[in-house]
């Protein structure tokens, strides 16, 4: 049986496709024919109530990060509002997490796993 072998792109709309394209590329090293390190992708559909991110928002991304502290003040430093949450994301077993938003409101969300070398 034939099987998917991994994520081939993420396509969203955009009022100004260059201008988010750039801050995407300047702020988290994402372009467009980006070549991610090799690592766990979960994929997970959320109940149509969830609260885990905005109602008005049908997806939310979720970037793997090698050391989230170093991250965080790179985006500190562009002026870049940062929410964390502890005591309610992170975890032992599945890492620490971050969320931010890009310049059009949607939210991203920032995760170290647990076996990463910055752990």
């Amino acid at each position: 049986m034939a099987k998917v072998t991994g994520i081939g792109g993420v396509f969203f709309r955009s009022a100004d496709t260059k201008a988010l394209a750039n801050w995407y590329e300047t702020h988290l090293g994402v372009t467009e024919m980006w070549n991610q390190e090799a690592g766990m992708t979960v994929f997970a559909p959320f109940k149509q109530a969830t609260t885990y991110f905005p109602a008005d928002k049908q997806w939310m991304i979720n970037f793997r990060v090698d050391d989230l502290d170093t991250i965080m003040a790179q985006l500190r430093d562009a002026g870049i509002a940062i929410e964390t949450r502890p005591d309610e994301w992170d975890s032992p077993e599945t890492g620490r997490f971050a969320r931010i938003h890009d310049p059009e409101g949607n939210q991203i969300e920032l995760w170290e796993p647990a076996d990463s070398p910055a752990q």
